[in-house]
């Protein structure tokens, strides 16, 4: 009968030119360098040896070595049950390191040495190409660099076909990008379709990607990936960004660590996100995962955190109709949203005080004056701050009579809980139904707001 596998990891490693200094083990978590996680260290014996042991089960992927001093670390590849050592030279990477029983390990060091001699041609092919003084001579060059990268993706290709299942072979894959077929390209009514690349190119972007295999989460390749293809390859379309989110937590789905890094990456980055929109993607994936009770991860405060912030966002994501107020006038009558007709309004908060707003209020009159009126725009400035001479003070210096005013001495609009101000100024654009078309603008992102909307009136943007 066979013996049933261990469970952990063994791991033996002596390094030749450090003494008597603590060697920390460490892995990657879905980001690349600097970022790793120390899990465990060890001073070395004076045999310049330290031991690394776990008996309950790991999940395997690229580990690291660093000693105390951290003037140089080496990677590994460590998987459930490993049991090997490692004897290494830390003045001479990677050539300096020698394995026992892990033959996958000594694979790695053979690509890494391939790696380095690639590296150091490059760099002589860089100083003869910026000498280069004919145009053949720069031809020639760029074709070695196309050679080289062709070796080194037959040399991925070779290796992943020999060696199924290995977590290398698993990294070799996940590094490969798209290579579009070459030739024209035709849509259905014989015109040349100009997006092909573009398509093909998104479509196949995760090929190579095993969702399925945890292993990966212990490698600097993750976060890349996710930040290329949500913010360079994805259309800035929330509705867009949704849909492909979907797509791929689907297919991470029963995975413990890749489908859980990459749902906490896709709500943070949609939050922090500088593209006017993207929190409504924050709040589909709060209310389609967290609040559905799939972030199991999440302490209870953590996951209220994440809530929270989801519902006071939700009442502005963008194309929904505005949370109707009430402010007080210049003229101590009751004003309401709803009863502003107008092709567009502009609904200013505010804060007297608020040195940015002061910065702001010139540029926001001229643009009203020179732009903004012509369109159709009425501006509504809602004063957050209770004192009624300072408001009516601030009115008369920047000149904006012409705006419908007012202010909510007895914070009976609750206007903070419906349009999320938590910073002055904070301006929405809205359109005749009252639906937001523009939010979190300044005087000089407002055109171009009322330009998209125009373009999305007209047919001419889906």
């Amino acid at each position: 009968m066979a013996a049933t596998a261990k469970d952990g990891y063994k791991v033996k490693v002596t390094l030749t030119d450090k003494h008597d200094s603590l060697v920390y083990l460490a892995y990657y978590y879905g980001k690349s360098l600097p970022t790793i996680f120390k899990i465990d260290s060890a001073k070395l014996d004076k045999n310049q040896t330290v031991f690394f042991e776990k008996k309950e089960k790991i999940t395997g992927g690229i580990y690291i070595i660093l000693p105390q001093d951290k003037s140089s670390y080496f990677e590994f590849l460590l998987n459930n049950g490993d049991d090997f050592s490692i004897v290494a030279s830390m003045k001479d990477l990677p050539e300096g390191i020698k394995y026992k029983n892990s033959q996958e390990n000594t694979d790695y060091i053979v690509y890494q040495s391939f790696l380095k001699g690639l590296a150091e041609k490059q760099q002589k092919w860089q100083k003869d190409y910026a000498a280069s003084k004919t145009s053949k001579d720069s031809t020639d060059i760029r074709d070695k660099y196309q050679a080289a990268t062709d070796e080194l993706l037959a040399y991925r290709k070779k290796y992943a076909n020999d060696h199924q299942g290995s977590i290398l072979t698993s990294i070799f894959k996940a590094m490969e990008t798209p290579k579009v077929p070459e030739g024209k390209h035709y849509l259905p009514d014989g015109k040349v379709d100009s997006n092909f690349g573009y398509y093909y190119y998104k479509a196949h972007y995760w090929d190579g990607f095993n969702m399925k295999d945890d292993r990966l989460i212990h490698t600097p390749l993750l976060e890349m990936k996710l930040e290329e293809y949500f913010n360079k390859i994805l259309i800035q379309q929330e509705d867009t960004v949704c849909m492909y989110s979907d797509s791929l937590l689907s297919r991470m789905k029963g995975t413990e660590d890749l489908f859980k890094f990459t749902l906490n990456w896709m709500s943070t980055n949609a939050q922090t996100s500088k593209v006017m929109g993207m929190d409504k993607v924050f709040v589909y994936l709060v209310e389609n995962y967290y609040m559905k009770g799939i972030a199991t991860w999440l302490g209870t405060e953590d996951l209220k955190k994440f809530i929270d912030r989801a519902n006071e966002i939700a009442p502005t994501i963008m194309n929904k109709k505005a949370s109707d107020f009430t402010g007080i006038d210049l003229n101590k009558k009751e004003l309401n949203l709803y009863s502003v007709k107008a092709k567009y309004t502009l609904v200013i908060f505010y804060d007297p005080d608020c040195g940015h707003c002061q910065g702001e209020m010139p540029h926001l009159d001229s643009l009203y004056d020179a732009d903004l009126k012509a369109r159709g725009v009425k501006v509504i400035a809602f004063n957050v701050d209770k004192e009624e001479q300072k408001w009516k003070d601030f009115i008369k210096k920047y000149k904006t009579e012409e705006w419908i005013n007012v202010y909510d001495p007895e914070r009976k609009s609750l206007y903070w809980r419906y349009y999320d101000v938590q910073a002055t100024p904070s301006i929405y654009l809205l359109d005749e139904g009252k639906i937001i078309r523009g939010k979190k603008l300044d005087y000089t992102t407002i055109p171009k707001a009322i330009e998209i909307n125009e373009m999305r009136r007209s047919g001419k943007l889906k």
